[in-house]
């Protein structure tokens, strides 16, 4: 009986202190070990007659348990398996905007720059989010609050204690759960106007056909893999690619259109830096407020792109230094030799 209410109070423990996933498992993994170490080497002890039964009844119950997460495990690495997402259709819209519509969105509507047309623009676009961290985390709030129809959220990870110092479209009881899907439900919680949907994968070079249905994919991972994939997928499916990076204190934005003359991820990095040039965050550290600045910059420069306002940053790249409080516009152009977009400038 007191094994049994140890087993149920660190289960309660773990709910309380908001442990998911493999953090739960670990939680109980470890006493249960303990456990089968007790009765195995001192069967007689009074503390391991506290536990009921023999160890074969601690090792069937191990097992069983075992299999279940195997199981769990499995339907993961099963839905890994397919190539590409399946694209829904977009939500049914109606010709006009409802009365909860024009209150939510009123303060675009007064903007002349935006007004009727361009927020039937944001109601009508299709945006890829890839990476749901750091930088996709005030990405995919801003744009759901200004009335992006459709967002898709790319990432398989899943969200973990380390991310919530940043990471803040992730509530504390979402910890062990897939990002993807637990940023998509906060951002129809948001907004229940869009539509969210998800793709708990990696976007490789072979995404393109994927990435052809969006109006727009904006680039929040921090590996230079993982940008030259999606840049490399976005030039071959033609679709501008709204990239940020952040390290530290510092931040950049530009806009990646080689389709309209401008140049892509690889004609400003066409090689991978050497080791330790450039850590991820996780190495170089970053401090948390550094992804909100850039993300919501990210969102302000989607939201221009898809309502045709302002300058956008096709051909410049926005540096932001967050230690100093100065930022700076730097031009970047095509490289003729390109060996991904070819220098697509005209002239």
């Amino acid at each position: 009986m007191l094994g049994a209410l140890i087993f149920v109070a660190i289960a309660g423990l773990a709910w309380f202190a908001g442990l998911r996933g493999r953090n739960t498992v670990l939680a109980l993994a470890v006493p249960w070990l303990s456990v089968v170490l007790l009765k195995s080497q001192m069967p007689d002890a009074w503390l391991a007659r506290q536990f009921g039964g023999d160890i074969r009844h601690w090792l069937v119950t191990g097992m069983i348990g075992g299999l279940v997460i195997l199981y769990r495990v499995g339907l993961r690495k099963l839905r890994g398996l397919a190539t590409e997402p399946s694209v829904p259709e977009a939500a049914p819209q109606s010709d006009g905007m409802s009365d909860p519509e024009l209150d939510r969105y009123a303060r675009h509507l007064v903007l002349r720059e935006i007004g009727g047309p361009g927020q039937m623009r944001l109601r009508d676009a299709r945006v890829l989010v890839v990476g749901a961290g750091g930088l996709g985390s005030p990405v995919g709030l801003y744009l759901a609050a200004a009335g992006v129809g459709e967002i898709c959220l790319a990432d398989d990870d899943i969200v973990d204690l380390s991310n919530l110092q940043r990471q803040v479209i992730f509530r504390n009881d979402q910890q062990g759960e897939p990002k993807a899907e637990a940023a998509a439900e906060n951002l129809l919680k948001l907004n229940p106007h869009i539509h969210a949907h998800t793709w708990p994968h990696r976007i490789t070079e072979e995404s393109a056909k994927m990435i052809a249905s969006y109006d727009l994919v904006i680039d929040g991972t921090d590996s230079y893999a993982s940008r030259d994939a999606i840049n490399r997928a976005c030039v071959a499916a033609g679709v501008p690619l709204l990239a940020g990076a952040i390290a530290q204190w510092e931040g950049q934005v530009t806009l990646y259109d080689p389709a309209h003359g401008g140049p892509c991820f690889s004609c400003l990095f066409p090689q991978e830096p050497a080791p330790g040039n450039a850590p991820p965050c996780a190495e170089a550290g970053v401090v948390g407020a550094l992804p909100g600045v850039i993300g919501s910059i990210l969102a302000l420069e989607a939201i221009k792109y898809l309502t045709g306002a302002g300058q956008g940053l096709d051909g410049r790249m926005l540096i932001f230094d967050g230690l100093y409080g100065e930022t700076r516009m730097i031009t970047i152009a095509p490289r003729p030799d390109c060996s991904v977009c070819g220098g697509t400038a005209p002239g």
